[in-house]
């Protein structure tokens, strides 16, 4: 419980220095929601994941740079497969993954692109629902890992980013320039 309430207070503190002072203090729920929206479908001080894989074609979500770096396919197909892990945890479930954390990228298949993003898009939304229909004491015990769902994604979304720019697809009015 400690941890949980420091964390909140960094978050909250974090937001504070982010956003202009709201009227009222920002309970837990909105700020988890807050971030879990600013990683997969609203852009803030970062793009999200919609605006980091829109209008990739699936030829262009398969690229690498031919150095080792990922492809934001094998990006965004590694955050659903951990969102996806995350999500069954939310719901009761263990942890139940025991294979190799490559296997989470390199599984990733070309001409399932699209499914990989409404993979992502659902596996969030799922998530989003999660933490609005959470109580505060079920607030309590997820938010731990649902800040660790937005810190990943985030992560992540900037090397997405950052793949596109190498490449030539990513558009600077998108947000990053």
């Amino acid at each position: 419980m400690r941890r949980v309430f420091l964390l909140g207070i960094v978050c909250m503190a974090a937001l504070a220095c982010a956003q202009p002072q709201p009227s009222r203090p920002v309970t837990m729920k909105e700020l988890l929601l807050q971030e879990l929206h600013e990683t997969h479908d609203r852009k803030d001080w970062f793009v999200s994941a919609r605006e980091a894989t829109a209008g990739l074609t699936a030829e262009q979500a398969a690229w690498t740079d031919g150095k080792g770096n990922h492809s934001v396919g094998q990006l965004l197909y590694h955050l659903a497969f951990w969102n996806d892990d995350a999500l069954a945890r939310l719901k009761g479930s263990p942890h139940s993954f025991n294979g190799a954390n490559d296997d989470t990228f390199n599984k990733y298949d070309p001409k399932d692109w699209e499914a990989t993003v409404k993979k992502f898009n659902d596996g969030m939304t799922e998530i989003e629902k999660i933490v609005e229909n959470a109580d505060d004491a079920k607030l309590a015990t997820i938010a731990p890992l649902v800040a660790h769902i937005c810190t990943h994604n985030a992560y992540h979304i900037g090397e997405m980013v950052v793949v596109r720019k190498l490449q030539g697809s990513w558009n600077p009015e998108n947000g990053v320039k």
